[in-house]
């Protein structure tokens, strides 16, 4: 009888083996799916990998600012906003307000920008139509739960934008800034990509032929044609999608026509390459900064709203439009906060701020052009 009880529990211990090596077995091949999705990592050929590992801000394995980071430590506070966040606080408690312009029917020769929501825009300058990291995903993150986009704030989507893109920038391949859906659906509009070192290895994951595609290291610039010079620039920010991080290269931008200077910022901490970078162009007619998602606990990743205004006087910015808001809730700051602090930043400042609402046409050059404070409605 013993002999029994023990073979029967014997029997019962393998069985539950089995099953834990069951689940294990499921729970692995789910994981390795889901890491070897193509929007996860970027191509790495051995040419783009010896191009990154020749750059002087690779580092120990690692691209690294020029500026060095101090510690990011968020909190459960964080956590808690960032998994579940606060209608009226984190997020909006009514849908956002927006124009829609039709960017199809914008004439070609006027230099304008439209913000199309958080960090992406679509501007026109001397005649050349430029497109600045789009985006319409629902959630900025890898899973279909976190970093929703905020209601009314999907605007644009890939069928919105001209056919005829002279040039696409992306300044880094994190979640909100890199749409792999959008990306892949206006490749056959895209004439050209400009991007930092390694961050090609996407567009030529996701169909883009090589030809298009220019990766490059800071201070480089890529000659478009003529009239319309992009200047890849540093970033004291960081990079990667998932497993793998700062394997490409984060960045700013310079675009450079025979009249117009316009600067973007892309993502990252305040530093002193804002006046190298103002004093190397002579100023800039346009700035268009990232000002959201910041906190005191990640600063040198992400700017203060007061450093976003310095960082205008620091480029000689004529015009500033402010970015990297009103989209996803990615820090526990109040939604419309980064709004209200630039506007007190910009107080008495030589630059003139412009808050459009998403979608709404900003005519470069024309500060007699109004704005409202439209957050402030949502309220």
């Amino acid at each position: 009888m013993e002999v029994l009880r023990m073979g029967g529990r014997y029997t019962m211990f393998v069985t539950v083996l089995k099953w834990l090596a069951a689940i294990i077995a499921v729970i692995g091949a789910g994981a390795y799916w889901f890491v070897s999705l193509p929007q996860m990592d970027p191509l790495m050929t051995p040419e783009r990998k010896a191009r990154i590992e020749a750059s002087p801000h690779y580092v120990n394995g690692q691209f690294v600012p020029e500026t060095p980071h101090t510690p990011v430590t968020p909190s459960w506070s964080f956590w808690k906003e960032f998994l579940f966040p606060t209608p009226g606080k984190t997020i909006p408690a009514v849908p956002m307000v927006a124009e829609k312009t039709d960017l199809k029917a914008l004439d070609p020769q006027q230099d304008v920008v439209v913000w199309l929501g958080h960090s992406s825009f679509y501007m026109q300058l001397h005649g050349k139509k430029i497109l600045i990291d789009p985006i319409a995903a629902t959630y900025a993150s890898p899973v279909p739960f976190v970093d929703k986009a905020f209601d009314g704030s999907n605007v644009y989507g890939p069928d919105d934008i001209p056919d005829d893109i002279d040039v696409m920038v992306l300044s880094h391949d994190h979640w909100d800034h890199l749409d792999y859906d959008f990306v892949r659906a206006i490749e056959p509009k895209v004439k050209h990509v400009v991007t930092g070192l390694g961050n090609g290895g996407y567009y030529a994951k996701w169909g883009y032929p090589l030809s298009k595609i220019a990766e490059e290291d800071w201070n480089t610039p890529v000659k478009i044609d003529d009239d319309l010079t992009v200047w890849v620039l540093p970033a004291r920010h960081f990079s990667g999608r998932m497993l793998h991080r700062n394997q490409t290269l984060y960045a700013s931008f310079a675009f450079i026509t025979p009249d117009r200077k316009v600067f973007y910022s892309g993502d990252g901490g305040y530093d002193g390459r804002f006046k190298r970078i103002g004093d190397q162009f002579g100023g800039f007619d346009l700035a268009l900064l990232e000002d959201g998602q910041y906190n005191e606990n990640w600063a040198s990743v992400h700017m203060m709203p007061e450093e976003t205004a310095q960082a205008a006087v620091d480029l000689r910015a004529r015009e500033v439009v402010p970015c990297h808001n009103g989209k996803y809730p990615l820090s526990m700051h109040d939604w419309d906060e980064p709004y209200k602090r630039i506007v007190a930043a910009s107080a008495g400042k030589d630059y003139y701020l412009a808050t459009p609402e998403i979608g709404q046409v900003v005519r470069i050059g024309d500060t007699q052009q109004t704005f409202t404070h439209w957050w402030e409605q949502m309220r």
